[in-house]
């Protein structure tokens, strides 16, 4: 299965401004709309003579919806001069200035961020409607929640495809994306399967940065009393995004401080426990608050819920989850900030120790794995000397069995 996404859409709620405030205020028809001509001739060939044909039509054609929410939509548009298709997200006509503010700042954080892993921005503009909206590159691919899916009912092609280590190499390619976004001084604080995009190569990318803030900022405007989010239940939709008062996010990939609403002394640690929750369900394809449908429930969940690390090695289709990662995960999601990782940058040394056997010991398992891990690097170190205690153990071996041969037949004979 294959699904195009550009950017997650999802409902805020923050405090409404009066009607002098609304924006945008440009009028369709101004010179600073979207509306422009292709500026790329036509190549016309007579003969063995090329020539150029000036051809004139709009540049940009819409050709279908790719999602819609609370802050506007995604739409697939046909580039006429670069041949090429690009996704632009925009807002709804007449927006107010809420969500225009939050709009212009998720242009700008995403701006900021050019790293392989994060999706880039082309251009951004006003449309003849008067809706802002800004052009990005049009992902191709599955988000990490379909793959998820498929693996929970045991597709085969998705089981094939998606073996531990290309899950763990996925989670890397989102950690390096936070790592660079952490550096510049900006958390995602919506981080979620569903705003993962896994490309036909394998290419990572993070969407949807419009809830991502710089560590330390102001706290955003609260709602006013009485107002809600558009939904108060997770089912059916399980990744829940809401703003009630100060909490903002989704509640099911939530740090325990995010749902608290202290986004004042929140830093990168509370994406690292959402990446480890995140990465708890790639591995294990279940949510360690399964169970839990209502806000308040999940909520106090988030609180109180730990990881239950025993519901990891059960039978299924996929086998176990490897023991070293489940330590790692559980690291991360730690409810006190303090016993987490540092940094994603930890994070990223944990996890290639991890695969690469160098991870400490925490139970048996991760004991005879290390163990064993150990006993074949020396043999990659010194094969000699492996060989020749090869030659003396089979030796001693066969002498204890001649021996024990031997006492046997001199038994017999008495």
């Amino acid at each position: 299965m294959r699904q195009t996404l550009s950017a997650g859409l999802e409902n805020t709620l923050i405090t409404p401004p009066s009607q002098s405030e609304l924006a945008p205020t440009l009028m369709p028809g101004s010179a600073s709309t979207s509306r422009r001509n292709t500026v790329l001739p036509r190549v016309q060939w007579t003969g063995q003579q090329p020539s150029v044909v000036p051809l004139q039509r709009e540049r940009f054609e819409e050709v279908r919806p790719l999602g819609q929410g609370g802050m506007g939509e995604v739409v697939l548009m046909r580039d006429h001069d670069i041949e090429r298709e690009v996704a632009l997200k925009r807002l709804p006509q007449g927006a107010e200035l809420d969500r225009v503010l939050r709009f212009v700042e998720e242009i700008r954080t995403v701006g900021t961020l050019d790293h392989p892993n994060i999706v880039p921005v082309h251009d951004v503009g006003v449309d003849e409607q008067g809706r802002y909206f800004f052009m990005m590159k049009h992902l191709q691919g599955e988000t990490l929640e379909s793959i998820i899916a498929r693996l929970r009912s045991s597709d085969l092609h998705a089981l094939v495809r998606y073996p531990f280590p290309v899950r763990v190499q996925i989670f890397r390619g989102v950690l390096h994306a936070l790592s660079y976004a952490h550096g510049k001084g900006f958390i995602h604080r919506d981080l979620k399967p569903a705003n993962i995009m896994v490309g036909p190569f394998g290419e990572v990318t993070v969407l949807d940065w419009g809830l991502a803030r710089k560590v330390g900022a102001p706290t955003p405007p609260r709602l006013p009393e009485g107002a809600t989010s558009a939904s108060t239940e997770i089912a059916p939709a399980r990744p829940l995004h809401t703003e009630l008062g100060s909490v903002v996010g989704t509640p099911l990939y939530m740090s325990p401080e995010q749902a608290r609403g202290e986004h004042d002394t929140m830093d990168a640690r509370s994406d690292i426990y959402s990446l480890s929750v995140l990465f708890h369900e790639l591995l294990g394809l279940t949510h360690y608050l399964d169970g839990l449908q209502s806000v308040t429930d999940i909520m106090k969940g988030v609180q109180t819920r730990s990881l239950g690390m025993s519901s990891m090695h059960v039978n299924s289709a996929q086998g176990p989850v490897p023991a070293e990662l489940l330590w790692f995960v559980a690291k991360g999601m730690k409810k006190d900030p303090q016993e987490r990782y540092a940094s994603v940058d930890e994070m990223l040394l944990e996890l290639d120790a991890a695969m690469d056997g160098r991870s400490g010991v925490h139970c048996q398992r991760t004991l005879l794995k290390k163990t064993f891990h150990h006993g074949l690097r020396a043999a990659d170190r010194n094969p000699k000397a492996i060989l020749m205690a090869g030659v003396v153990g089979a030796g001693l071996v066969i002498a204890s069995a001649v021996h024990l041969g031997m006492s046997f037949f001199a038994t017999m004979m008495h």
